[in-house]
């Protein structure tokens, strides 16, 4: 039997597919310049739109997609409906929407990184198209190998985009580290989806809900010593002595002697004498003295104990995606050594796959183990904000301290999904959509200072407001919004909602550590943003140029470079007297320096008379900034965007929650 494929269903992860092949075909076959590197550039961003306006479409269409699905023929009716691998509905468009709008932003920076050359143009869209695929193609799916298949699509490719800047040992290592921790992450996760699909006989996620008692149905309480029966779809459940029945799509169940039974699309169930027995698919099953036993998995003993291990081995494996506490470590490592549009990718796209993955796992497929898995979320969350902004606070580094501070946030995204309510995960879909906003446009403002200075510390943001005072804006609005301050009135909102529902869900304990986590989160966000609006010192005698530091004609130089006199200038370091600076960087009294850069004289740093100088003017704008410039407006508009009106970010999010 051939099956049907709705193309307008997967005409966005389609559209991205063929682009990114179109993008190394026409990087196999054209002459590599600048030309060339821009026109990929914005080839890539065209396919992004294209794919969104699909999107868009589908929204509009104002239904539920379809594809992949089991054949009629073969698939049992009932309340699962028949099972599929792909469906379009408002929680696929949500976050297919916020990975689109972020690859925007991405896209940006990256023909900023790009323009240096450095780094092989086809091969980077290409990898970041195949991301940008299996996170489109994430939310969407309905089955556990699809929902495997996709999180490894966004994850692959992250460790040859993070390793492309060539003759970088830094990026190499992040790559190393990277690799490592996905490839453990992805063994512990296939084992827990092994132990479920071996418990349950199914992959899709809604029959699997009902195998492990996560079915719908109608209640009615029946007699036998306070007996519970319930029917659904058509099922039918006889029981008595003190025993328990659920039959749901068309399933027959029969429960006696104060056992329990569970018959499920067409399958029939005798359960005796304290007995549990599991029937789907049409199977028989028949459970004896004190026995547990799955039908269609011959000889396999349904055993809660083994359930449990899969769930946790599925969260542990969706918590390294996601950077939660204790699978964390990996993060500030690799976002530092990661070409900055990779860090802020895996702050935003690829957190939100995760995120996804873990939602559709957890509220589809394992709603009837809630009450195995909430506990561990709930102390997941807490360790997570806790460890994060603990860490955050001790870092120089801004990229450090926006991995730090990206962790943090997991924890709380995360913490509402311990509560029990259909609100509470829309509070948590809403806090990630408004994250993703903040941390773009704080990863724009940190790509257009690391293109001037060599270690992109704290300090060297210090007077950006009077050196460049658009990006410094951008850059305090953003972190003023991660803090949750006002006039961040969207990060403020986010926080105000979440806190509301654990509160309301019962949590008091995790809303009390939600709080000190907020206060602890102010003081590396306020001591940043405070930097911004710092003057710099304009001359400190008697020591050499730090990173920052302005052209100046006694010896310093810009990005932090230092040079010596007579010395062999070092690939990637500056040039000193008698040699040829790298481009790029500055070059020394004698050299060839970029244009724009500084000269400096062969003194030693730290000699007698040798001065530190900040940068007066503002951030150097050439063609490789205008695409971050871009970018960071973009964020910036819709950061402000969602502090005029944060309650319609909460009310579109709503739709695709789940219910």
């Amino acid at each position: 039997m051939i099956q049907s494929i709705d193309y307008f269903a997967i005409a966005p992860p389609l559209v991205l597919a063929l682009v990114a092949g179109l993008v190394l075909l026409l990087d196999a076959f054209l002459k590599p310049g600048p030309k060339v590197t821009t026109a990929l550039g914005l080839i890539t961003l065209a396919g992004v739109l294209v794919a969104g306006a699909f999107l868009i479409a589908q929204a509009l269409r104002g239904e539920t997609l379809a594809t992949f699905c089991v054949p009629g023929d073969l698939a049992a009716s009932g309340p699962a409906g028949r099972p599929c691998s792909f469906v379009v509905d408002p929680f696929t468009l949500i976050f297919a929407g916020l990975v689109l709008a972020a690859a925007v932003v991405v896209v940006l920076l990256s023909m900023t990184e790009l323009s240096g050359g450095r780094i092989p143009v086809g091969e980077w869209y290409f990898l970041l198209l195949c991301t940008l695929v299996g996170a489109v193609t994430l939310p969407a799916s309905r089955d556990l190998i699809m929902l495997v298949v996709a999180l490894e699509l966004v994850s692959l490719p992250v460790f040859a985009l993070t390793a492309l800047r060539r003759y970088d040992g830094r990026s190499s290592e992040a790559a190393v580290k990277l690799f490592l921790v996905s490839i453990v992450s992805t063994a512990v996760m296939l084992f827990g989806v092994s132990l479920l699909y071996g418990m349950s006989g199914t992959v899709y996620l809604t029959q699997l809900a009902v195998a492990l008692g996560g079915g719908e149905g109608q209640a009615a309480m029946a007699g036998g010593g306070g007996a519970a029966a319930l029917g659904g779809g058509g099922g039918s459940a006889v029981l008595g002595g003190g025993a328990q029945a659920i039959a749901v799509s068309g399933g027959q169940a029969l429960a006696a002697g104060g056992s329990q039974a569970i018959a499920a699309n067409g399958g029939q169930v005798l359960a005796a004498s304290g007995s549990q027995g599991l029937a789907a698919g049409g199977s028989q099953a028949i459970a004896v003295d004190g026995a547990g036993l799955l039908a269609g998995v011959p000889g396999v003993e349904v055993s809660p104990s083994v359930v449990a291990v899969g769930v946790v081995l599925v969260v542990a494996g969706f918590a390294f995606k996601i950077a939660a506490v204790p699978f964390h470590a990996w993060a500030a490592d690799v976002y530092q050594g990661a070409p900055i549009p990779v860090a802020a990718l895996l702050s935003v796209i690829s957190k939100a796959s995760g995120f996804a993955g873990l939602m559709l796992v957890l509220l589809v497929a394992l709603g009837g183990q809630v009450g195995l898995w909430a506990p561990m979320v709930a102390i997941i969350a807490a360790l997570t904000m806790t460890v994060g902004n603990l860490l955050a606070m001790r870092q120089r580094s801004a990229v450090r301290l926006l991995a730090w501070s990206s962790v943090a946030q997991s924890g709380y995204i995360l913490a509402p999904l311990a509560v029990q309510r259909p609100e509470a995960v829309q509070a948590a879909i809403a806090y990630l959509v408004i994250y993703a906003a903040m941390n773009l446009g704080a990863f724009a403002v940190v790509m257009m200072v690391s293109r001037h200075v060599e270690r992109n510390e704290l300090d060297d943001y210090r007077g950006l407001a009077y050196r460049s005072p658009a990006a410094a804006l951008t850059l305090a609005f953003s972190l003023i919004c991660l803090a949750g301050l006002p006039p961040g009135l969207a990060g403020l909102f986010a926080k105000i909602v979440v806190f509301r529902e654990i509160v309301q869900g019962g949590l008091g304990w995790l809303a009390l550590v939600m709080a000190v986590n907020t206060v602890i989160g102010l003081y590396y966000y306020v001591v940043w943003t405070a930097r911004l609006f710092t003057p710099a010192a304009e001359a400190v005698p008697g020591r050499g140029a730090r990173a920052g530091a302005g052209a100046d004609p006694g010896g310093t130089l810009p990005g932090g470079d230092r040079g010596s006199a007579k010395s062999e200038s070092e690939p990637g370091r500056v040039g000193t007297a008698g040699n040829e600076g790298e481009p790029g960087r500055g070059g020394t009294a004698g050299s060839e320096g970029e244009p724009g850069r500084a000269r400096a004289s062969g003194r030693l740093p730290g000699e007698d008379g040798a001065v530190e100088v900040r940068v007066a003017g503002g951030l150097p704008r050439d063609g490789g900034t205008v695409a971050v410039w871009v970018a960071a407006g973009l964020a910036l508009v819709v950061a402000v965007l969602f502090s005029v009106a944060p309650q319609l970010v909460l009310d579109a999010v709503t739709l695709g929650a789940f219910r």
